[in-house]
């Protein structure tokens, strides 16, 4: 029998939204919703996973190492793994992608079936290391509709932080967080005050951090049900939202830069719809810490 996870849901609706806005709100730049947005999605879900013994996570966090390469601060790199590979480095695992996909059900993001989270887990599955990570979002292309998810392989002393929703969580080795990456989030030390200090992660055993990491692809129903519905970008505009998909933030402390520049960010005639190819894990990232 699988260990039983324990699963937390924390409040990521503390709104910290710069004047002149009232709300934030993401739109996307693909062309089923061309002149659409949604609100964020206003939990983190938090998975402390049981199914992974220390040697497993360790074997894979020393793959992750060898896979990736982070010099700098806030650099952040990707490598392209499969079942079959973490099955071979883990052996002592039956089956991480069912774990994975169990953990990921207790969410209830994609609904209560468990087919829809082992087959979301199963087709694209990524490493993901940095060395710390200053304040960003992740909204290109199809990431609008998505959630993310990050298990932690490899950290220490860490927290993750979303400062515009009000969220400061410490990691720890065997952690599975699900957040919406279209609100800045990054990586804070404890004693930083939420902030991403360059000083804090540039020497040291702890340096660096390794995740394996995914994406969650919702269906519009799907957002409703979470109480974010896509609407016309007019109504989000009625309710004075910052639109996330344009939003710059500062990477140490994140606040947002030059919001008073952004005040028609949310106007269908400054609506941008990118029609070419998503990029792979070599160009840009499926995920981000």
């Amino acid at each position: 029998m699988r260990p039983v996870a324990v699963h937390r849901v924390v409040a990521a609706n503390a709104y910290r939204v710069p004047h002149p806005f009232a709300a934030f709100a993401v739109r996307s730049e693909e062309p089923g919703h061309a002149f659409d947005a949604r609100a964020p999605y206003d939990r983190v879900h938090v998975i402390r996973t049981e199914f992974l013994d220390p040697d497993s996570l360790a074997r894979m966090a020393a793959q992750g190492h060898a896979r990736t390469r982070t010099e700098a601060f806030s650099e952040i790199d990707y490598a392209t793994t499969t079942p079959e590979d973490l099955a071979a480095v883990a052996p002592g695992v039956a089956d991480l992608v069912g774990g994975i996909a169990s953990a990921l059900q207790l969410t209830g993001v994609l609904g209560e079936g468990l087919a829809a989270y082992r087959s979301s887990v199963a087709e694209r599955i990524d490493y993901l290391a940095t060395r710390g990570a200053g304040f960003h979002n992740d909204v290109r292309r199809h990431w609008s509709r998505c959630l993310f998810w990050i298990l932690a392989l490899e950290v220490s002393e860490l927290d993750f932080v979303m400062p515009h929703a009000g969220v400061q969580l410490a990691l720890a080795t065997g952690d599975l967080v699900v957040f919406d990456q279209t609100m800045a989030h990054g990586l804070s030390r404890p004693g930083d005050g939420g902030q991403a200090v360059e000083a804090s992660f540039l020497a040291g055993e702890h340096c660096r951090q390794v995740f394996l990491t995914g994406e969650l692809l919702l269906t519009d129903a799907q957002w409703a049900a979470l109480g974010a519905p896509w609407l016309p970008v007019e109504e989000h505009e009625r309710r004075g939202a910052l639109d996330l998909a344009v939003a710059e933030f500062d990477e140490r402390s994140g606040a947002v830069k030059r919001p008073r520049g952004l005040r028609d960010c949310m106007k269908r005639s400054t609506c941008h719809v990118d029609e070419g190819p998503i990029a792979g894990p070599e160009g840009e990232a499926a995920a981000s810490s």
